[in-house]
């Protein structure tokens, strides 16, 4: 059990925080506690009751597993994970192993409540792109689900907001649910063009389509650092997000649309970002790769 400690009332000191919101069943330590009323820091337990009564957007939590586990270890991770988080109702859950796992994953989650996903995929239907993959390919081998446009796509193999956007149209022309990523470098967000860049992603991406689809907002200093958005920067980049889908849509299907947070989600911050308006759950990479961790994201 996670225990709030005076090391985490500093570090919410420290960031100017004056709430810590936590999840039910979270223990604060005397002096936590103490040192937290000093500084005029609330400790707030929180509910998600709260969030039905608001008649907010379901939760998604999906695990990008990256180039991780073979099939020896999907086999052992997925078997750990689906009684961990068989009675988690409240939440969509999705995970996304790498290609040479899908076929066997699927068969590991068919009569679960955890959904199958792919990282990437090709645009074409088929032809000589060597290592690529179809959507076609992801539907029979158990996708439902597929990302699009992940940062590491977009920064090491070329994955433009062109590239984002055909991917997408076939996609769901395909039956595919794409998860969008969106988000800005450390230069973009020093620099002030934070809002600038998601603009552009956002509306280049999602050029000519109709269908509603998820995103999922990636600060990419956050990815794979330790570092996270504070979830006011999350929830402020979320709801411009949400303004530009409102654009794109309409306020009222803007409002239907989940728009995850990807850049160092655990268990540890995990309520705290959730507890935020804008913010619908979260595309998780590290902390996806072990049950007890992911299980702990999902049933925060």
């Amino acid at each position: 059990m996670r225990i709030i400690k005076y090391v985490d009332i500093m570090s919410a000191k420290n960031e100017g925080r004056k709430k810590i919101i936590i999840s039910p069943g979270i223990m604060v330590s005397p002096y936590a506690r103490e040192t937290a009323r000093s500084f005029g820091i609330d400790i707030v337990e929180y509910s998600r009751n709260k969030r039905e009564e608001k008649n907010m957007r379901k939760l998604f939590i999906a695990g990008n597993w990256k180039m991780n586990k073979t099939n020896s270890d999907t086999v052992k991770l997925l078997s750990d994970l689906k009684p961990r988080v068989s009675d988690a109702g409240e939440v969509d859950i999705m995970v996304a192993p790498p290609y040479t796992s899908l076929t066997l994953a699927a068969e590991i989650l068919s009569g679960s409540n955890i959904m199958l996903g792919a990282q990437n995929m090709h645009h074409e239907e088929s032809g000589a792109y060597t290592g690529e993959i179809t959507a076609d390919m992801l539907t029979e081998a158990g996708c439902s689900w597929v990302i699009i446009g992940h940062s590491e796509r977009r920064k090491y193999f070329g994955c433009t907001d062109e590239l984002v956007n055909k991917k997408l149209k076939k996609a769901l022309q395909k039956g595919l649910n794409p998860i969008v990523c969106v988000g800005e470098q450390l230069e973009d967000r020093e620099g002030g063009n934070t809002f600038e860049v998601l603009r552009r992603q956002v509306t280049k991406g999602l050029e000519g389509i109709t269908d509603l689809v998820t995103i999922a907002y990636e600060p990419v200093w956050a990815i794979g650092t330790g570092k996270t958005a504070s979830p006011e920067q999350a929830d402020d980049a979320h709801k411009f997000i949400r303004e530009l889908l409102a654009d794109i849509y309409s306020p009222e299907d803007a409002e239907k649309i989940r728009i995850l947070y990807g850049g160092s989600v655990k268990p540890g911050n995990v309520a705290e970002l959730m507890a935020k308006e804008n913010v619908d759950g979260g595309l998780i990479g590290g902390a996806s790769l072990v049950a007890e961790t992911f299980s702990q994201v999902v049933k925060f």
